[in-house]
């Protein structure tokens, strides 16, 4: 059996602008004076966890902040953002989904955000449910955040697959890593803002889901 693993909602649907915007709304909601560009939100994608990120910034202009109540705030207003702002799947998504299950593949969402957001991007969609996945990892189930390959090598377990016969499909350097470090090869499809990023481990970069494409590199994955 093969599996295509999904590796971060911002896969599914290019949410990083309404992340940033989020971001940038909490700050406001905390009176913290800070607002992030897109070129600073760039810079930081290279590893996952906004929590994390919220703390070193923080560190970096020497203030006391309560990253986790302030990341807290940022993701009740993303998921009001992703209610109201009516997002569609990224090119490709729903014909590699189609695809896939056309194949008899095992299908992941492979994140390591918290598990009610992962409900409110999959509420947003019409064509895509909790369903639609064989198995769903979210903080709840993996705390350690990418480049750690926690997530995926507990997405592999579960689906009982081999890395060997997966493949992970991931819009940022630490997906990217985390997905290496588990031994499974990884198309990277970056998103609105790490275009720019370092994607050497992956076998090749799209700016589109290929069906064809990602359900031949499944099958090939293993001869």
């Amino acid at each position: 059996m093969t599996a295509i693993l999904f590796g971060s909602i911002s896969t599914l649907a290019d949410t990083s602008e309404l992340q940033r915007r989020a971001f940038n709304d909490a700050f406001a909601k905390h009176d913290l004076g800070w607002t992030w560009s897109r070129e600073d939100y760039a810079a930081m994608l290279g590893n996952n966890g906004g929590a994390s990120r919220v703390a070193d910034y923080a560190r970096s202009k020497n203030q006391d902040v309560d990253s986790a109540a302030v990341h807290s705030t940022k993701s009740e207003i993303f998921r009001t953002l992703l209610s109201t702002e009516g997002i569609e799947p990224r090119p490709g998504v729903l014909d590699t989904v189609a695809k896939a299950r056309e194949h008899g593949f095992k299908l992941g969402l492979v994140t390591t955000t918290s598990s009610e957001n992962v409900s409110a991007l999959l509420d947003s969609f019409e064509e895509l449910s909790a369903d639609s996945f064989d198995v769903v990892v979210d903080t709840t189930l993996s705390p350690a955040v990418k480049p750690d390959p926690a997530s995926y090598l507990f997405a592999i377990d579960s689906l009982g697959e081999d890395a060997g016969h997966c493949v992970a499909i991931e819009d940022n350097e630490g997906g990217v890593a985390s997905a290496s470090a588990a031994s499974i090869r990884c198309v990277a499809f970056p998103n609105s803002n790490t275009t720019g990023a370092d994607f050497s481990a992956a076998v090749e970069v799209v700016d589109r889901l290929d069906a064809d494409r990602v359900s031949a590199l499944a099958e090939g994955v293993h001869e």
